[in-house]
């Protein structure tokens, strides 16, 4: 299983993805799930995968073979818009799966999914989710987060805490806490994370990070939040008694 996010502000797009892909209790791997394409000045486009792996890395492969080709049916460079974007994503989805399915539908799910953000110049930051089907949604100022994968675990605090006034170190930082719910929950969401916090208008994917189990601040923060969610608790007033 996996777990990704994505959450869009009019400050920007924060996603992010864990690591751990399984067929079984001995079957585990880590695979980079979130993939980046980039034109400097012109384009940022995020796509994170859930799903069969086979499947999600076809289709994440052969848009990254056509991008920058002239292929517009497959071109993600030569998109006119996010939503264009999100049309070659799921029409690329169904091409594999259409290609593939039947052959691997005796031995599990062929179908994927993706979250798929950035901006294109001309245009705000965009959010979609794509689905199995090809078909999909955008997230808006009413939903500013989508998820793909282990959805639950980690979906509380993001409806608590996320507003519409959050900056991006704000989101980025309820986004590692909603990771480290689902981890402390579910076995099959693990690290690495991949995060990216993408400034509206800067069309550069540098504010990238990957945070191991080791790394300082993962652990910092993870430590911070326990603590304080256990001296909250304790400051609170028990319930009253009755009887």
């Amino acid at each position: 299983m996996t777990y990704c996010l994505g959450v869009l502000l009019p400050a920007g797009i924060v996603l992010a993805s864990d690591s751990r892909t399984n067929a079984g209790v001995d079957q585990v791997a880590l695979v980079k799930k979130l993939a980046i394409f980039e034109v400097p000045g012109q384009r940022v486009i995020a796509i994170l995968s859930a799903g069969n792996l086979a499947t999600t890395q076809a289709v994440v492969s052969g848009l990254r073979e056509a991008a920058g080709t002239g292929n517009y049916a497959y071109d993600i460079h030569a998109a006119r818009t996010m939503f264009d974007v999100a049309m070659l994503v799921g029409g690329k989805l169904r091409e594999v799966v259409g290609r593939d399915g039947t052959f691997v539908q005796p031995f599990g799910d062929p179908h994927g999914n993706f979250l798929v953000g950035g901006q294109i110049a001309g245009e705000p930051p965009r959010l979609f989710h794509i689905y199995s089907a090809g078909n999909f949604v955008e997230a808006s100022d009413r939903s500013r987060f989508l998820q793909l994968g282990e959805t639950k675990y980690g979906k509380p605090i993001l409806d608590r805490a996320l507003t519409n006034q959050s900056t991006l170190d704000e989101a980025a930082k309820l986004a590692l806490l909603s990771f480290d719910a689902t981890m402390r929950s579910n076995l099959s969401v693990d690290a690495p994370i991949d995060l990216l916090r993408y400034a509206t208008d800067s069309f550069s994917a540098r504010n990238f990070g990957t945070f191991e189990k080791d790394d300082a601040y993962w652990n910092r923060l993870r430590k911070s939040y326990s603590d304080g969610l256990a001296g909250l608790v304790a400051s609170i007033p028990p319930p009253p008694e009755y009887g």
